[in-house]
């Protein structure tokens, strides 16, 4: 049984900073993609930034330079650093596990509950 569980989510101040995590079990972790998505209200969801089984990342344009995706193998661990945030990243973050390196999200099996980020 695959759990995803996120944590870490709040509300910050425009040009502050988060850290989000996604505990996973029951997933054989370092040998397959995860990612994070975010969906906003009364807009689809969108990738944002997914790494691979060997740590390649790959980011939206609207996160580059601000988000960086990593994670921790020993742990099963997934992260996401938010920072410099605008009131534009207030979502519902969601991560997700899958076999193919990608921000589709119909390649994804796997998803957790999600956590919430609002920046005001």
């Amino acid at each position: 049984h695959v759990q995803l569980v996120e944590s870490g989510g709040g509300t910050v101040q425009v040009g502050g900073s988060l850290r989000l995590s996604c505990a996973a079990s029951g997933y054989t972790y370092n040998r397959n993609c995860m990612a994070w998505f975010r969906q906003a209200p009364g807009k689809e969801r969108e990738g944002v930034a997914a790494i691979d089984s060997d740590g390649s990342t790959s980011c939206a344009d609207s996160v580059k330079g601000r988000f960086t995706i990593s994670k921790d193998n020993a742990k099963n661990t997934l992260y996401l650093q938010l920072s410099s945030l605008k009131p534009e990243d207030t979502a519902l973050y969601y991560c997700a596990a899958g076999q193919y390196f990608s921000l589709q999200e119909n390649l994804y099996n796997y998803w957790g509950q999600g956590t919430q980020v609002t920046v005001s």
